[in-house]
């Protein structure tokens, strides 16, 4: 059994005992030589004689104990130099509370083999060894636990030891498929070739996997029982390389659903700046039409310009009037969604505010006044006092709508305060219906007189009861929206891409968007997510969560599904993850993205959107990156 005190070699024939000497010696030689290698340091020949002057077992010693171990003679050429370096070294492993019994400095200059292996295996033991932990076992029982669950679903491995159950390299291969399967295909190897498994498990383990060759493949083949502590110092390279696998692809699960949020986030930015600056270049480009109009002091002339003035009205104005009624949706969801996932909020570029497009849009109306001025010039006959109580009561309106859908484009804050401010303009939106009424009759009135068409306004009944039926509609979906993202907010235990697949099967059954599911809706709602329940299932579940109603609410829908394990993005998971990537460097690089498993089109967003470190060249910094994003 290993430990940490020498064994008697009292019982091993002299040639048993030189071999398990020489692959002892030649495998811890190529550890050291990996742990040196991590600092440019040069390597070692041998073990049991390069160790005699002390410095290199100190090098190696600062470099697993992550200390310095303070001034020492780099150059010794006497034996007490020698012995001073050896006693420092030697302190500092007692220091940690390591028994190095019967092992002195005088053993290491005068390079007693067995000694100086002694004391390495004591150290692998101490620094790699005994940091694994399975079930609160030992080092080695823990390691062989470890080994057996990874190999477990394999039958052809059968790990009981660190000797013989590692001769046929399958234990090896089956380690490196389990984590790696993309690595090699095991149930393509030929279970009865030894030696090409373990060669094959060998060099794949070095080249993807960055763990060094510490054994020929003879030694675990060729030899009728391997060395159990050159095999244990090998396999525990295994547990090391799949442990920080393991992180690494956590934080970029976690990066990659960040990546997803935010480019979602850039995605709707984009879509309503563009859309912006489409709809304003339409706006001034049919207004310019407008001022370019020759009119001629003709009847008919002036009433076809009235004509295709009206099939502007109805026809490209309602067009536009719905699209920027969809922007101003747009804009307030997202932000809202900023604030649902804590970034900062949206800011369009100059030129595509809120403000411009309200500004382009009263431009607009001005212009059609004016327009419109000019074709009823030729055609107006009609009483001036009707035309204005119609004006008025039109403009009236439209400025009710104007400013309801202006509120509505700048609505942002906390998502309590923009549920009352929607309610709040909903409830100013109401009185809209008598005065339409109103509006109605005076247009009989216009018509009785011969008033086909009025200068103090541009807005037909017809019109105006497009337009407050789409902000109606408009705002009781902003209404529903935020109810939603309420109940979205606190459900924490979700990645973002669950919460939008849960909310768009809600919508997507909500088909009378009333925020509600009736049992037809609920049950292929559930059943296109692939939860499937028997009739008398799903009527027991869904009296359970209608409490008896005939309709089950957005918030119980949510709050059922909610059942799914919650990852919540946080800027401390971020960072946090991002560390882990960059190995605890102040930037990352591309290739420490790739290492992590990111998605390409993740990769590439993080890559455009994060500033380049000034640490180094291929470096970019994360930190400035992420005070960027969060909310500060």
């Amino acid at each position: 059994m290993p430990g940490g005190h020498l064994r008697s070699s009292s019982a091993i024939s002299p040639a048993a005992d030189k071999t398990w000497e020489t692959v002892q010696s030649k495998t811890f030689t190529k550890w050291v030589n990996a742990r040196l290698a991590e600092h440019e340091l040069a390597p070692l020949n041998n073990i049991c004689t390069d160790f005699s002057d002390g410095t290199a077992l100190i090098h190696l010693l600062e470099i697993i104990g992550d200390a310095s171990l303070g001034r020492f003679n780099h150059n010794p050429r006497m034996r007490i130099q020698k012995v001073e370096n050896v006693n420092l070294a030697l302190d500092f492993i007692r220091s940690r509370n390591i028994n190095l019994t019967n092992i002195g400095a005088e053993d290491i200059v005068d390079s007693n083999p067995k000694l100086i292996l002694g004391m390495i295996w004591i150290i692998i033991l101490r620094f790699t060894i005994e940091g694994i932990n399975e079930e609160g076992l030992s080092a080695m029982e823990g390691l062989l636990l470890w080994c057996q669950r990874k190999t477990a679903p394999y039958k052809d491995v059968n790990v009981q030891n660190f000797h013989y159950s590692w001769q046929d390299g399958l234990a090896l291969c089956a380690l490196i498929h389990r984590h790696r399967p993309d690595l090699l295909d095991y149930h393509a190897l030929d279970k009865r070739d030894y030696r090409g498994n373990t060669a094959l498990a060998f060099d794949v383990a070095e080249r993807y996997l960055g763990i060094p060759k510490l054994l020929d493949v003879e030694d675990l083949c060729d030899t009728n029982k391997p060395d159990e502590r050159s095999v244990m110092t090998y396999v525990a390279q295994y547990f090391h390389a799949f442990s920080s696998l393991s992180k690494a692809e956590t934080a970029g699960r976690r990066l990659g659903k960040f990546a997803d949020v935010m480019q979602s986030v850039f995605d709707m930015q984009h879509d309503y700046e563009a859309r912006v600056a489409k709809l304003i270049a339409a706006v001034r480009t049919k207004q310019d039409e407008w001022r370019r109009t020759e009119f001629e002091p003709v009847y008919s002339s002036a009433r076809r310009l009235s004509d295709e003035f009206n099939g502007y009205k109805t026809g490209m104005k309602r067009t536009w009037t719905h699209e920027k009624i969809e922007l101003d949706t747009l804009l307030g969801n997202i932000q809202t969604k900023r604030v649902t996932y804590n970034l900062a909020p949206f800011s369009p570029k100059a030129g595509l505010t809120p403000k411009d497009l309200e500004a382009g849009w009263s431009e607009l109306a001005a212009a059609e006044v004016r327009h419109r001025k000019n074709i009823n010039q030729y055609i107006r006959q009609s009483r001036d006092a009707l035309q204005r109580r119609y004006g008025t009561e039109a403009n009236g309106i439209q400025t009710v709508l104007n400013s309801i859908s202006n509120s509505l484009a700048l609505l942002g804050g906390e998502l309590d305060d923009q549920l009352a401010t929607v309610n709040g303009l909903i409830g100013k939106a109401k009185p809209l219906t008598a005065a339409l009424r109103r509006l109605s009759e005076l247009e009989k009135l216009c018509a009785e007189a011969n008033i086909d068409e009025h200068d103090y306004t541009v807005y037909s009944v017809g019109d105006l009861e497009y337009d407050t039926e789409m902000t109606m509609k408009a705002l009781e979906k902003k209404a529903r929206f935020i109810e939603n993202q309420s109940v979205v907010r606190n459900m924490t235990n979700l990645t973002p891409a669950q919460l939008e697949e849960f909310e768009a099967t809600f919508r997507h059954f909500d088909r009378d968007s009333s925020n509600v599911l009736n049992d037809a809706e609920f049950r292929a709602a559930l059943d296109s997510l692939g939860h499937s329940f028997s009739d008398d299932e799903f009527a027991a579940l869904y009296d359970q969560l209608s409490c008896g109603s005939e309709y089950i609410t957005f918030e119980v829908y949510i709050r059922f599904m909610v059942e799914l394990t919650e990852d919540q993005t946080t800027p401390e998971q971020l960072l946090q993850s991002f560390r882990v990537i960059a190995a605890e460097k102040d930037y990352v690089t591309e290739n420490d993205l790739k290492l992590s498993e990111l998605s390409a089109p993740s990769i590439g967003y993080l890559l455009r959107a994060m500033p380049h470190s000034p640490h180094a060249d291929n470096g970019f910094d994360y930190l400035a990156y992420l005070r960027g994003v969060f909310q500060r």
